[in-house]
Protein backbone atom coordinates (compact mmCIF):
# COMPACT_ATOMS: atom_id res chain seq x y z
CA UNK A 1 0.00 0.00 0.00
CA UNK A 2 1.44 3.31 -1.20
CA UNK A 3 2.09 5.68 1.50
CA UNK A 4 0.51 9.50 1.11
CA UNK A 5 2.00 12.06 2.00
CA UNK A 6 0.16 15.24 3.87
CA UNK A 7 -1.84 17.41 1.45
CA UNK A 8 -2.07 15.13 -1.54
CA UNK A 9 -5.47 14.28 -3.03
CA UNK A 10 -4.56 10.38 -4.28
CA UNK A 11 -6.87 7.94 -2.65
CA UNK A 12 -6.50 3.90 -3.38
CA UNK A 13 -8.76 2.65 -6.29
CA UNK A 14 -12.14 1.66 -5.05
CA UNK A 15 -14.41 -0.96 -5.94
CA UNK A 16 -17.35 -0.36 -8.21
CA UNK A 17 -20.43 -1.98 -9.50
CA UNK A 18 -23.35 -0.97 -11.90
CA UNK A 19 -26.81 -1.76 -10.18
CA UNK A 20 -30.75 -0.92 -10.72
CA UNK A 21 -32.66 1.07 -7.98
CA UNK A 22 -35.52 -1.01 -6.43
CA UNK A 23 -36.65 2.10 -3.76
CA UNK A 24 -35.79 5.29 -3.08
CA UNK A 25 -38.25 6.03 -0.26
CA UNK A 26 -35.88 7.34 2.50
CA UNK A 27 -33.58 10.20 2.64
CA UNK A 28 -30.37 9.97 1.23
CA UNK A 29 -30.39 6.12 0.81
CA UNK A 30 -31.26 3.86 -1.90
CA UNK A 31 -31.70 0.39 -2.79
CA UNK A 32 -29.43 -1.05 -5.71
CA UNK A 33 -30.25 -4.17 -7.08
CA UNK A 34 -26.86 -5.77 -8.39
CA UNK A 35 -27.94 -9.28 -10.38
CA UNK A 36 -24.99 -11.57 -11.59
CA UNK A 37 -25.12 -14.83 -13.55
CA UNK A 38 -23.07 -18.06 -11.69
CA UNK A 39 -22.51 -21.35 -12.93
CA UNK A 40 -24.04 -24.01 -10.65
CA UNK A 41 -20.73 -26.49 -10.80
CA UNK A 42 -23.01 -29.84 -10.37
CA UNK A 43 -25.77 -29.06 -12.95
CA UNK A 44 -23.36 -26.44 -15.49
CA UNK A 45 -26.55 -24.25 -15.24
CA UNK A 46 -26.27 -20.45 -14.80
CA UNK A 47 -28.08 -18.78 -12.17
CA UNK A 48 -29.38 -15.36 -11.67
CA UNK A 49 -27.75 -13.94 -8.44
CA UNK A 50 -29.08 -11.01 -6.59
CA UNK A 51 -27.27 -8.95 -3.67
CA UNK A 52 -29.10 -5.99 -2.41
CA UNK A 53 -26.96 -2.51 -1.58
CA UNK A 54 -27.87 0.06 0.45
CA UNK A 55 -25.72 3.38 -0.74
CA UNK A 56 -25.90 6.88 0.07
CA UNK A 57 -27.39 9.24 -2.35
CA UNK A 58 -26.34 12.37 -1.62
CA UNK A 59 -28.16 14.98 -3.81
CA UNK A 60 -31.75 12.61 -3.58
CA UNK A 61 -31.50 12.18 -7.55
CA UNK A 62 -31.83 8.51 -8.21
CA UNK A 63 -35.75 7.64 -8.46
CA UNK A 64 -37.14 3.94 -8.93
CA UNK A 65 -35.90 2.15 -11.89
CA UNK A 66 -32.67 4.02 -12.67
CA UNK A 67 -29.41 2.66 -13.69
CA UNK A 68 -26.16 4.18 -11.28
CA UNK A 69 -22.61 3.23 -10.69
CA UNK A 70 -21.57 2.74 -7.08
CA UNK A 71 -18.51 3.16 -5.54
CA UNK A 72 -17.46 1.65 -2.46
CA UNK A 73 -16.80 3.96 0.26
CA UNK A 74 -16.19 4.02 4.27
CA UNK A 75 -18.80 2.71 6.38
CA UNK A 76 -22.05 5.51 6.77
CA UNK A 77 -23.93 3.76 8.94
CA UNK A 78 -24.61 0.71 10.08
CA UNK A 79 -26.01 -0.70 5.85
CA UNK A 80 -24.82 2.02 3.80
CA UNK A 81 -21.20 0.79 2.96
CA UNK A 82 -21.38 2.51 -0.84
CA UNK A 83 -22.53 6.06 -2.39
CA UNK A 84 -23.89 7.05 -5.80
CA UNK A 85 -21.31 8.10 -8.15
CA UNK A 86 -23.63 8.83 -11.06
CA UNK A 87 -26.87 7.93 -12.81
CA UNK A 88 -25.89 5.53 -16.22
Amino acid sequence: MASLEPGTSERTRRRTVVGTVKSAKMQKTVVVLIERLELEPKYRKYIKRRTRLYAHDERAECREGDRVLLAETRPISRLKRWRVVKKI
